[in-house]
């Protein structure tokens, strides 16, 4: 638990002590939004730095290595994969973040070339994470101390995941503060799923694995750490971006830990807000085009639908975090009943 409380804390003083020097270097390079049309009277948001999210992952990946413990033996230890992967998901942000701010324009990658760069990484870590003998191919039902085993299926079915995952959470960073406030929670609570797996004994005959598992829960509560105090300049009215190159991180952090965990379907409910906001655009569009141009949503994703209904920034955020929440705490109490035989 010291080391957790170290995770959380050390990482959200450095983003709230660097966060304001970044900003500065953002505005000074250039590597503002220009145009930010996805929400209502928005405009005024042009100009804010992006990139942002290199505040928090900077922190996340450094102070998860400073806590490490253990060997980096790849046969037990998951940090260096995990980290990998997602710096390789937040790289395709990057360039995207990038080339918008130095053309001066919202269009970055094209959809095309995105999808080709996660795709190659999302197949290449489903194999991984197949052929990794603490991993495998079976996944937990949720409530359930029953597996699923999806056989050589898990690959592709898990590399569609983590291109849906990773995506969903760039569509809901749409507004000020969102993805980064139901992140805190989120990452917190995969820690929570951790270290109650450790305490339920559920990895007591491996204990490599079982410090795996602690080094795990610590990147995941040291992301916390660093959003929240990303927070402290994302939130409404925001003076900095993530970015894609934040946002595509989160995704790929959350759905890694869900699949090195064996627990992918606990996504549904830890990170289930960026997923009703692909589902809604993704709904959007179908009715659109079924009913020849009627909508159901005001405007997608469906974050900008409350909106456009009345609602404040801070109120869709502060609901989206209570649902979260209420989800989150489903989430743990869905994994007791865990016996040793189970990993």
């Amino acid at each position: 638990m010291l080391r957790m409380s170290l995770s959380l804390v050390a990482s959200f003083l450095l983003v709230f002590i660097i966060g304001k020097h970044l900003i500065k270097f953002f505005k000074a390079k250039g590597l503002v939004q220009y145009i930010y049309e996805l929400g209502p009277d928005h405009e005024s948001k042009q100009g804010t730095p992006s990139m942002g999210g290199f505040m928090f992952i900077i922190v996340s990946v450094l102070i998860s290595f400073l806590l490490h413990k253990g060997t980096y033996n790849l046969n037990f230890d998951f940090t260096i994969i995990l980290t990998l992967f997602c710096l390789l998901c937040s790289a395709i942000g990057f360039v995207d973040d990038y080339t918008k701010a130095k053309q001066k324009r919202n269009l970055g990658l094209t959809a095309k070339q995105k999808l080709i760069g996660q795709s190659l990484i999302a197949v290449l870590f489903s194999i991984y994470c197949y052929f990794q003998p603490n991993i495998g191919s079976k996944i937990l039902i949720p409530f359930t101390a029953i597996f699923f085993d999806l056989g050589i299926f898990y690959i592709p079915i898990m590399s569609f995941v983590i291109i849906f995952i990773v995506n969903s959470a760039n569509i809901q960073d749409g507004m000020d503060g969102l993805l980064s406030s139901v992140s805190v929670v989120g990452f917190i609570s995969w820690a929570i799923v951790i270290l109650s797996l450790l305490q339920m004994n559920a990895l007591l005959n491996n204990y490599d694995l079982a410090m795996s598992y602690q080094n795990v829960a610590i990147f995941s509560i040291a992301i916390a750490g660093g959003c929240l105090g990303f927070l402290r300049y994302n939130y409404y009215p925001a003076k900095v971006f993530m970015g894609d190159t934040g946002s595509m991180f989160l995704g790929a952090a959350s759905v890694g830990i869900a699949m090195i965990i064996k627990m992918p379907l606990l996504l549904l409910f830890v990170f289930v807000t960026p997923i009703i906001s692909s589902l809604s655009v993704i709904i959007q569009r179908v009715y659109f085009k079924a009913t020849k141009g009627k909508r159901i949503f005001k405007m997608s994703p469906i974050h900008h639908h409350f909106e456009k209904s009345g609602y404040s920034e801070t109120q869709v955020i502060m609901m989206y975090a209570v649902f979260t929440t209420i989800l989150s705490v489903l989430a743990i109490f869905s994994i007791y009943g865990f016996t040793t035989s189970i990993f």
